[in-house]
């Protein structure tokens, strides 16, 4: 989505898709942003605005623009063991150019080593 997608839009198709991140990508497809339904919480928590102000804020608003990303040579094996060590769900998977090519979930990354 673009930095410029409002919260709530976001939201509505993070719920839509069942995913529990946004990507945030400039006119180029880079990636420059991440938002995921945690930040989410923890922004309702220490935000002092209503929450129908907070939704109609633009997303890179409070989209993490540091990030853990890998490219499409990392192993699965590797991969998981990221997960687990920065104790997170998705890796943004990256060109060499920084456009985003798709995501490594936690769920499905495990499912596909075990089917290994």
């Amino acid at each position: 989505m673009s930095a410029q997608t409002l919260v709530k839009e976001a939201l509505e198709l993070m719920s839509a898709k069942r995913l529990g991140l946004a990507c945030v990508v400039d006119d180029d497809g880079k990636l420059i942003g991440l938002f995921t339904d945690g930040d989410l919480r923890r922004l309702l928590l220490k935000s002092q605005k209503p929450i129908s102000a907070l939704f109609a804020d633009d997303i890179i608003t409070h989209a993490r623009t540091e990030f853990i990303s890998v490219d499409r040579n990392m192993d699965i094996e590797e991969a998981l063991k990221l997960l687990q060590d920065r104790e997170i769900f998705d890796l943004p998977v990256l060109d060499e150019n920084g456009r985003l090519e798709g995501v490594i979930h936690l769920h499905p990354a495990l499912k596909e080593l075990l089917v290994k």
